[in-house]
């Protein structure tokens, strides 16, 4: 069985990045081999932090319309909703890790979900907290 790999905003926002085309190949490359093998987990935070960044924050953002329309295949992934007690743990991930709040309540979602691995070129590539190791996907 193939291990989860939990999908960070930033991997999926490069997906519609024509600005970046580099990361936007990578990004496409690796949630197709993740969508092939039954892998990729989003969260609840995920989504909401995609729909804000591609319509407010790319160079050529998106219409609400075709980042609805994103969402809703993203929505096919596996999502794991946020509760109240992850929200506590990273809270604590934040303390103890010297992170923050929002990279650590990843780290915690991703936890919770069973995933093996972070993609994200937000934290430190290669550095663990826990189960969870985190993969910058485009680098180097």
């Amino acid at each position: 069985m193939p291990s989860r790999t939990f999908f960070d905003t930033n991997v999926l926002v490069y997906l519609f990045d024509a600005d970046a085309p580099r990361k936007q190949t990578r990004a496409r490359e690796i949630l197709a081999r993740s969508l092939e093998q039954e892998e990729a987990v989003v969260s609840t935070q995920v989504l909401q932090e995609f729909f804000v960044t591609v319509t407010r924050k790319l160079e050529r953002p998106l219409t609400a319309a075709a980042a609805e329309a994103a969402l809703q295949r993203l929505m096919a992934l596996p999502v794991v909703q946020i509760d109240p007690e992850m929200i506590l743990a990273a809270a604590v991930c934040s303390r103890r890790d010297r992170i923050s709040f929002w990279d650590a309540l990843i780290l915690t979602t991703a936890s919770a979900a069973g995933c093996e691995r972070v993609l994200s070129e937000d934290l430190q590539h290669g550095r663990s907290f826990g189960t969870v190791q985190v993969v910058n996907p485009f680098r180097q």
